[in-house]
C-alpha cells in the first residue's frame, strides 16, 4: 500500500526522536513516502498531490490543524466524487489538543495510536466519515470536528496570538485565557440570528458552536460535550447561548462536562441535531474559528452537512 505521511516538524507534543521511531514503525508496512510540512496550507497541497498521484492512504502526524488541512486536500477534487475514489486517510496524533483523532477512537498518546493505526492498516479496518462544511465570504472549508462563532472563537484567537510568541497552546492555557477573556467579553448585546430549511430562527445569540462529532473538545483527559448527540455518522449538530451572565454559564458547565448522552437544559440555549444545513448571520462582525483555526471575523455563515464524505483508517 503506497502512503504519503505528512509531517508537521512543529507538532506540540513530538520530538524529532519519537517522529523518526513512528516514520520506521509505518514505514514497515507501507510503500511511505514522508514529506514535511513547512507553512500554512502546506498540508492541503501536499495532500492533492497524494491523491493526484494515486496515493492509497495519506497520514498525518500533527494536530487537529494539519489534520484539518490534508482533509481538505483530499476532498479539493471534482464534483460527483465519493469516499472509494479519494485516498483513506490515517491520522496520528501530535498537536495539543487531538479532538478528531480522540473522537475516532484513538489513544492520545503518538506511539499508542500509531500501534492502533498499524493494527487498522494490517486488517484493512475503515471508516466513512461525514464532514461539515463553512461557507462565507467566497470561501468554502471542510471541518472534522466542530466550528463556533463568537466567545470560544474569540479564545482561541488569544491563544493563537500567544503561539506567535512562541508559548506552547497548552490545555491550562486555554483555560486560564478562556476564565481571562470571560470577564472582557460582551456579555449584553448577542450579534447573532439562526436560521435555515426547517430549522426554527432564534436571535439573540452570544456564541454558537457547531458540532460534526463529540466530544467538541477536551480539558486534558476530560472531555467537553455540549452536543452529545453529534457524531459522523449525523448531520450538524449546535448549541446556541442566549446568555453569557454568570449565573447561566455556571448552570451550564457541569452539564457539559465528561462524557454524556443527555442534552443540556436551560430556556437560554438553542439546540439543533442532525441538521442537513443552516444559516448564522450577526449583526455585526464576530469571531470565527473552524477545528480549532482562528479564521478572522465574519457577519455570515453558511453550514452544511457532507455525509459519507472520506474513509478513515482507525
Amino acid at each position: 500500500m503506497r502512503a504519503m505521511l505528512l509531517v508537521n516538524p512543529k507538532a506540540t507534543t513530538t520530538n524529532q526522536r519519537t517522529r523518526d521511531v513512528l516514520i520506521r514503525a509505518l514505514g514497515a508496512t507501507m510503500d511511505l513516502t514522508v514529506e514535511e510540512t513547512g507553512y500554512r496550507g502546506h498540508a492541503a497541497h501536499l495532500a492533492r498531490t497524494a491523491h493526484a498521484d494515486g496515493f492509497g492512504v495519506v497520514a498525518v502526524l500533527g494536530g487537529d490543524g494539519t489534520i484539518n488541512e490534508t482533509v481538505n486536500g483530499l476532498l479539493d477534487a471534482e464534483d460527483g466524487e465519493v469516499a472509494a475514489d479519494r485516498p483513506a486517510l490515517l491520522v496520528i496524533p501530535g498537536g495539543s489538543a487531538n479532538v478528531f483523532a480522540r473522537a475516532l477512537g484513538l489513544p492520545n498518546d503518538p506511539v499508542e495510536a500509531t500501534g492502533v493505526v498499524l493494527e487498522a492498516v494490517g486488517r484493512d479496518r475503515r471508516r466513512t466519515v461525514g464532514l461539515g462544511q463553512a461557507l462565507w465570504d467566497g470561501h468554502s472549508r471542510y471541518f472534522t470536528f466542530c466550528s463556533g462563532l463568537g466567545y470560544d472563537a474569540e479564545v482561541i484567537r488569544a491563544v493563537e496570538g500567544m503561539r506567535g510568541t512562541g508559548r506552547k497552546a497548552t490545555p491550562a492555557r486555554y483555560v486560564n485565557t478562556a476564565l481571562r477573556h470571560y470577564l472582557s467579553t460582551d456579555k449584553r448585546h448577542a450579534a447573532m440570528r439562526l436560521e435555515g430549511p426547517g430549522v426554527p430562527p432564534a436571535d439573540g445569540i452570544f456564541m454558537a458552536v457547531v458540532s460534526n462529532t463529540s466530544p467538541w473538545s477536551f480539558i486534558g483527559p476530560r472531555p467537553v460535550c455540549p452536543t452529545p448527540w453529534a457524531s459522523f455518522e449525523t448531520g450538524l449538530d449546535l448549541l446556541g447561548l442566549q446568555r453569557l451572565g454568570l449565573p447561566s454559564m455556571l448552570s451550564l458547565m457541569p452539564q457539559i462536562m465528561g462524557t454524556r448522552d443527555t442534552l443540556p437544559t436551560g430556556r437560554h440555549l438553542v439546540q439543533l441535531h442532525d441538521e442537513k444545513e443552516f444559516t448564522l448571520t450577526a449583526e455585526r462582525p464576530v469571531a470565527f474559528q473552524l477545528d480549532g483555526d482562528y479564521l478572522g471575523e465574519v457577519e455570515q455563515v453558511i453550514f452544511r452537512s457532507t455525509p459519507n464524505a472520506l474513509q478513515v483508517l482507525a
